[in-house]
């Protein structure tokens, strides 16, 4: 489900990003980067669907959204297939490798222009899968796409493998959120295996190796099921929690005195930075 690739996305990043108890803090950044950070990866978690021209990524920022989702259904092979694969994240790690460096520097200090530009679909795709703005049109969309991408590209982190990084991990999250139902990923795409006959009717393999060469581990069954739901709702309170901590070590930073009290209790099982 898109909200669930999205709430998984975030709460990667703030185990990546974030230094305290219960976190991975592999590439560690400030309070600011993990809060950019995660709602830039919310988004990158969806980037993958991005290969369906009626799907809600494609209908984030139209009619732009749409034309770029029509371009790569057809350069993907349609929907689960070139974007769900090995080749599909590099290409858009790439991607945003080159965004991450397109950087200018003026007076008011260094701004990131291509991240926002890039974060100006991710993160408006990642509102959308989330359903914070449900009844909001074509407008409203780009007001908040447009205030986003100012907001990152003043108040991105300086080194710009951040951008790369989040990308990686939301299109990693992606691919292994759908592997472990049961429609699978063609991983090896453009190189499709399918099995021989015999295997497709022994259990287990069957269900591992589809018929049509995609590889599944279906842990959680079917898309959208109740195992699905109970999985990601502890991913989401984690992903919560550890955006709050990051916003209040922020906020604490221009009001220190009310934030004093929320900072201090959240602080106990998270780290902002």
């Amino acid at each position: 489900m898109g909200g669930h690739h999205a709430a998984s996305g975030a709460a990667a990043w703030v185990a990546i990003a974030s230094t305290g108890p219960y976190t991975l803090g592999w590439y560690p950044l400030d309070a600011t980067g993990i809060l950019i950070g995660g709602m830039a990866t919310a988004g990158t978690a969806l980037v993958c669907d991005w290969d369906h021209r009626h799907s809600t990524v494609a209908n984030s920022l139209p009619p732009l959204s749409n034309m770029i989702a029509a371009g790569i259904e057809n350069a993907s092979g349609g929907h689960r297939q070139g974007t769900h694969s090995v080749l599909g994240a590099a290409f858009f790690v790439l991607l945003a490798m080159v965004a991450g460096q397109i950087q200018l520097q003026t007076d008011w200090g260094l701004l990131s222009v291509g991240a926002g530009l890039l974060c100006m679909f991710m993160i408006n795709i990642a509102a959308k899968a989330l359903k914070l703005f449900p009844k909001s049109g074509f407008i409203s969309n780009w007001v908040f796409a447009l205030t986003m991408a100012g907001l990152v590209t003043w108040f991105a982190p300086d080194q710009w493998t951040w951008l790369p990084v989040s990308m990686l991990t939301g299109v990693v999250v992606h691919i292994v959120g759908d592997m472990i139902t049961t429609g699978g990923v063609p991983l090896l795409w453009p190189i499709v295996i399918k099995p021989p006959r015999f295997l497709r009717k022994l259990p287990v393999i069957n269900d591992v190796w589809r018929a049509n060469g995609a590889f599944s581990v279906p842990l959680l069954g079917r898309a959208g099921s109740r195992r699905e739901w109970l999985v990601l709702i502890p991913v989401s309170a984690y992903a919560m929690v550890g955006m709050c901590v990051a916003a209040s070590a922020l906020a604490a930073t221009h009001f220190p005195v009310a934030m004093a009290l929320g900072t201090g209790v959240f602080g106990r099982f998270f780290g902002a930075g």
